[in-house]
């Protein structure tokens, strides 16, 4: 059920989409070659518990660590290890971060140091492709429109969809309805001014095709092509959005 809400609910969001902002700074800053993924989890979960927040994703469904780390062909879902990064990885980080009961979902991709041109355009272009579903959000507009936008940017730069996964509604839980696919469908779910959603872009250097590890979470490019992801969660208001985790 697509739930819609409250002032009160709104601001307990907020703050747990600044902090999950914040979260994402103070992991950024710590991006560089030889660094363990863990110790980026670790810095992350620190951070959050220090600022009276909790990490959404720890022990969600079974999910062993607070943020997810995925690393060049990983598209998401990848669980922090003593994996150290390197020059030239590319690294999706993925936030949630729960204030009161409340949800926040923020994901950004890095590139530790220098890297080639095309991979440095997928990066680029999926950021941008986050911003193109978010420019047609209001109230009334349907939820397709959002896919289509991302989809149609991601063709026009030769980039795959990722299509078994998608974005979803936030709130109490971190997975709520709806579901935001980032590619066009015929669903005429509208949005309504009331509604949290995170809208979150996977895009692959190459082709579309995904697989599954056998940890059960990290879930990889079949070609193995690196992939980069961007999310923020965002309000729906009568005449656009608001972003959440933003500053």
């Amino acid at each position: 059920m697509i739930s819609l809400k409250s002032e009160r609910e709104i601001e307990l969001m907020r703050h747990a989409g600044h902090i999950n902002y914040l979260t994402h700074l103070e992991v950024a800053k710590n991006i560089k070659p030889g660094i363990s993924t863990k110790a980026l989890n670790d810095i992350a979960h620190k951070f959050i518990l220090a600022n009276d927040c909790e990490p959404s994703f720890l022990g969600f469904e079974g999910y062993p660590a607070s943020i997810c780390i995925s690393v060049n062909d990983e598209v998401v879902h990848g669980i922090p290890s003593k994996r150290k990064l390197k020059e030239g990885d590319v690294v999706s980080v993925d936030i949630g971060v729960s204030y009161k009961g409340y949800h926040s979902d923020s994901a950004n991709t890095y590139i530790v140091g220098n890297a080639s041109k095309e991979v440095k355009d997928l990066v680029e272009n999926t950021r941008k492709s986050l911003y193109e579903g978010l420019s047609v959000i209001a109230d009334g507009v349907k939820i397709s429109a959002i896919g289509k936008k991302i989809e149609d940017f991601a063709i026009k730069n030769d980039l795959g969809v990722v299509r078994e996964l998608v974005g979803h509604g936030v709130g109490t839980s971190v997975h709520e309805d709806p579901d935001v696919p980032n590619y066009y469908t015929t669903d005429n779910t509208r949005l309504k001014a009331g509604m949290v959603i995170a809208v979150e872009p996977m895009l692959n250097l190459g082709g579309e095709d995904i697989y599954l590890e056998d940890d059960d979470w990290t879930i990889r490019t079949e070609d193995g092509l690196p992939s980069a992801h961007f999310e923020h969660t965002v309000l729906v208001t009568k005449d656009g959005y608001v972003i959440l985790t933003g500053e």
